[in-house]
């Protein structure tokens, strides 16, 4: 996938002044948020859970390299084959050469973000061989020129049900429908062929399990249940860090994933598989491998910003976070949008290549107060704004003005009389609703918004005002 982080700022701005995004993105303000709400009401001690799953995923990431050790030994035990990918090419390579040792035409995909890292489509596609995504959202994506995905648990949520109307007319050729059943029901009578006529189904992996060599695969559509057991070989690709030790601890995580992502206290399918087709078997792969992926996995392993791994991929920190509620998935420009993406990109793919996404974020803690499994996410994107600092990616005026104020606050009675005078100047500027359309030295703040004014005098005016009156 083509990497554009470094225009967020630009694209923010288009989707800001784009009309029928910004009536598509209202679901994200309501339907999810409002589904969480009510899912993890269910639970009896819904902290005692999140703090459990903290607790499961760091305990993985601590010791990776032995669980990943523990899960290649028993899948391959159970007849798969394990695959370490060190960059998004090698995935493409493993992937297509798995394909050709096959004899493979035609592959079907469920969703897989892992595999939108290397543009894996694309890939199969110039080796000669068909791709299909079967997952509805990655369905309406692929069709519609190969759109990038702007949200990890629902690729096309920036499309209205009117859009999507109009591309399946387009391109199946049939009359135009606006009924959302109707819709779904054409989408799966044309993917329904390819799941009977495709030799190899590759998945994405929500967990790998190390105690059984397992993959879990959650999904509500059956799509991945269907590309996993009907072709001859599976594919299953994901991120080194997605091994956890037990099926227990599946559990516990799954109790967390569904209500964090849409609400539901389970999602409609949970596959479990293990190995492949055994004797006396009508269903399942003869042939399993799993690709785990690096690409720089590692070094964000050895980083400040590690805590950003135990991420279970459920979305709740972008349905919660207000920039991308307004901006959507797109203006991050790449793989994995919204708070955890503003650690993730950078890491991937280099801070120099995503310097804005760290600046993406109101601080406001929506995301980390609703992540299932306890990351810091202002946190770290606190860290890495130090780091573009320290590395002198931030332009010089914005490191010369903080050093200016950096001087004023080591010296308290400067800083004093500095805010006195800064507080009466801001309050002059406001307009009679006490509101600042245009802030001085901050025009691109206040481009999309105002700025509320200032008492006009400092909080320790005040104070001592208060205290005086109060004697």
């Amino acid at each position: 996938m083509q990497i554009s982080s470094m225009h967020f700022k630009a694209r923010a701005h288009e989707s800001l002044d784009n009309a029928q995004l910004q009536k598509n993105l209202v679901k994200f303000k309501t339907k999810f948020v409002t589904a969480r709400r009510t899912g993890i009401a269910e639970l009896d001690d819904f902290e005692g859970t999140r703090e459990a799953g903290r607790a499961i995923r760091q305990r993985g990431l601590d010791n990776l390299d032995v669980w990943l050790a523990t899960f290649e030994r028993n899948a391959a035990a159970r007849g798969a084959t394990v695959l370490f990918a060190q960059t998004p090419a090698e995935v493409n390579r493993l992937v297509l050469g798995i394909a050709c040792h096959h004899g493979v035409r035609k592959i079907i995909k469920s969703k897989s973000m892992v595999s939108e890292e290397s543009a894996l489509d694309h890939a199969i596609e110039g080796a000669g061989m068909t791709v299909v995504e079967t997952d509805l959202g990655e369905y309406i994506l692929q069709i519609n020129d190969y759109e990038p995905p702007s949200h990890i648990i629902g690729p096309a949520l920036h499309k209205s049900k009117e859009e999507v109307a109009e591309l399946f007319a387009r391109k199946h050729g049939t009359p135009r429908k606006d009924v959302i059943e109707e819709l779904t029901l054409e989408a799966r009578g044309v993917l329904r062929q390819h799941y009977l006529t495709a030799d190899m189904g590759i998945s994405g992996g929500n967990f790998f399990v190390a105690e059984t060599g397992s993959v879990v695969i959650v999904t509500n559509e059956c799509n991945a249940t269907l590309g996993t057991t009907l072709p001859k070989v599976h594919v299953a690709i994901s991120g080194i860090e997605k091994v956890v030790p037990t099926l227990e601890d599946v559990a516990t995580l799954m109790r967390l994933l569904p209500r964090s992502a849409t609400g539901q206290s389970i999602s409609n399918y949970v596959d479990i598989l293990t190995g492949t087709k055994g004797p006396g078997e009508f269903h399942g792969a003869e042939h399993m491998y799993f690709i785990l992926v690096d690409s720089g996995r590692s070094d964000v392993l050895a980083s400040e910003v590690r805590e950003a791994l135990r991420c279970i991929r459920c979305g709740a920190c972008m349905n919660h976070c207000p920039v991308y509620q307004n901006v959507g998935g797109h203006s991050y420009g790449w793989v994995y949008p919204g708070p955890i993406g503003a650690i993730l990109t950078p890491m991937y793919v280099g801070l120099e290549n995503a310097l804005e996404l760290p600046h993406a974020s109101t601080f406001c803690n929506q995301c980390g107060v609703v992540c299932p499994v306890k990351i810091p996410l202002p946190d770290l994107q606190r860290k890495l704004r130090e780091r573009e600092f320290a590395e002198h990616y931030r332009p010089w005026s914005e490191r010369a003005a903080l050093r200016l104020w950096a001087w004023f606050a080591r010296r308290p009675k400067l800083y004093a009389v500095a805010s006195r005078l800064g507080v009466r100047l801001l309050r002059s500027l406001a307009g009679p609703q006490g509101m600042i359309h245009k802030l001085p030295f901050g025009g691109e703040w206040t481009r999309q918004r105002d700025m509320p004014a200032p008492a006009g005098r400092t909080f320790r005016e005040l104070y001592a005002q208060r205290k005086g009156s109060s004697r």
